[in-house]
C-alpha cells in the first residue's frame, strides 16, 4: 500500500492556525449536525487534524458515545488529546494511521471524513476500511472542497460499498450497503 506523504510539523502548525480562523467563520458543529450525529453514537473522525470536528462531535454524543480521532500526523493526535483534556472529555480516543484503524468490524455508527480525502493516495483501501468498521446501514459523512460533486459521488459509490442518501449544502451523506 502506498504511504501518504507526511506533512511537516511546520505545515501542520500553520494548518492548525488556519483552522482556528475557519472554525470562527464556519463552526464545526454545523457539519456535525449535517452528519446526523446523535447522542450515544460511536464516531470515527478520519483525518481529524487539530480536532475541531472531534471536539464538536463529543459534545453531541455525550458520555454514552465515543469519538475515535484518526490521523497520520502525530501532532494532530497530540492536539486532539490536549483539547479533550482541557474540556474534560474522556470519551475521545486517538488512532495514528494512514488507513487501517484497528477498530472492530461493524462498530461505528458514523464516519466523518471532511476535507482530507483528496490527499489520500489509497482511496479504495480507505473506503473498504470505512465499510468494514461501519455498522449496517450506517453513514459516511463526506465533504471535500478539493473535489467536485461528480468526483465525490463517483469515487464513493463506484465500488458498490456506499450509496448517496442526502446532500446538505456541500456535505454528502452516504449509507453503507
Amino acid at each position: 500500500m502506498k504511504k501518504n506523504k507526511n506533512q511537516s510539523n511546520i505545515d501542520f502548525r500553520f494548518m492548525s492556525f488556519f483552522f482556528k480562523i475557519r472554525d470562527k467563520i464556519h463552526p464545526p458543529i454545523e457539519k456535525i449536525i449535517k452528519a446526523n450525529i446523535k447522542q450515544g453514537d460511536i464516531v470515527l473522525d478520519y483525518g481529524c487534524g487539530s480536532g475541531s470536528y472531534s471536539i464538536a462531535a463529543v459534545e453531541i454524543v455525550g458520555s454514552n458515545g465515543k469519538i475515535f480521532a484518526a490521523d497520520i500526523h502525530p501532532l494532530a493526535l497530540e492536539k486532539v488529546r490536549k483539547k479533550a483534556e482541557k474540556k474534560g472529555c474522556t470519551n475521545i480516543e486517538t488512532i495514528q494511521t494512514d488507513c487501517a484503524t484497528g477498530l472492530d468490524n461493524e462498530y461505528i455508527d458514523k464516519v466523518i471524513c471532511f476535507d482530507v480525502f483528496h490527499d489520500i493516495p489509497h482511496k479504495n483501501d480507505l473506503l473498504k476500511e470505512f465499510h468494514r468498521v461501519l455498522k449496517s446501514k450506517s453513514i459516511l459523512s463526506f465533504d471535500d472542497h478539493h473535489m467536485n460533486e461528480d468526483e465525490i459521488i463517483d469515487c464513493i459509490t463506484s465500488k458498490g460499498l456506499f450509496k448517496l442518501v442526502e446532500k446538505k449544502d456541500q456535505q454528502y451523506n452516504f449509507i453503507k450497503i
